[in-house]
Formats: structure tokens, C-alpha cells, sequence
């Protein structure tokens, strides 16, 4: 069985993520943007050492700009494109983007903080 992402579409989604326990990964893409593209198969290409039940999110930029905005202020992050949000217990716990996103570093990060 391999991972698979959920797609993020709704308010009440981004709730659901702040009340859970334990980590979740939200991946905010660009369709139109090459770097999003880039770092979007780079991180799928690797997402195996993330440990299988992590709940995998994925915003389309271009659908779902206010999410985007609402993400920003619920997570205290700076928005960019693409991006990613370790979210652990509702807060975030490491944010990336661009050539950044490894899912490797999410691995050791998750580890570090007791998977």
C-alpha cells in the first residue's frame, strides 16, 4: 500500500487538522509553477520514509487561495509556493519550500520529536 494525498478543500479540514493528535503534512502546489512541479515529485519520489498513516494533504494554490491565506495565520508561517507544514498536535513544527522540501528532513524531524 503506498501513500496517497487527501486533497485539502474546505475550512473545516484545517480545523480537523489543528484537533489532531500526532503529525500531519500539508503540501501547498502551485499547477502552473515548474518549481512547485519540481518539488512536488522530488518530495513523492522519497515520501516512502514517511511513515505510512501520516495523513497527507495537498492545496491547490490556484483552487484554493484562501485556504492558503487561512494556513498562513493558523500556523504562523509566511506563505510561499510551494511549501510544506509538518503539523504535529495542531502546531506546526517545520515548514519548508522551494529546494527545501525533503521528506527525508520531515522523517528526522518526526523522529525528533517522538514518532
Amino acid at each position: 500500500m503506498s501513500q496517497q494525498w487527501i486533497p485539502l478543500e474546505s475550512v473545516s479540514q484545517l480545523d480537523e487538522i489543528r484537533a489532531q493528535k500526532g503529525f500531519q503534512l500539508i503540501f501547498k502546489h502551485s499547477t502552473r509553477c515548474s518549481v512547485s512541479a519540481m518539488a512536488k515529485r522530488r518530495f513523492e519520489n522519497d515520501w516512502h520514509v514517511i511513515p505510512f498513516g501520516i495523513h497527507l494533504y495537498f492545496l491547490d494554490l490556484l483552487q484554493h487561495r484562501d485556504l492558503s491565506k487561512q494556513i498562513a495565520e493558523l500556523f504562523k508561517v509566511h506563505h510561499e509556493s510551494p511549501q510544506i507544514l509538518l503539523i504535529k498536535d495542531g502546531e506546526c513544527v517545520l515548514d519548508a519550500s522551494h529546494s527545501e522540501i525533503y521528506a527525508e528532513e520531515v522523517k528526522e524531524v518526526m523522529e525528533s520529536l517522538g514518532l
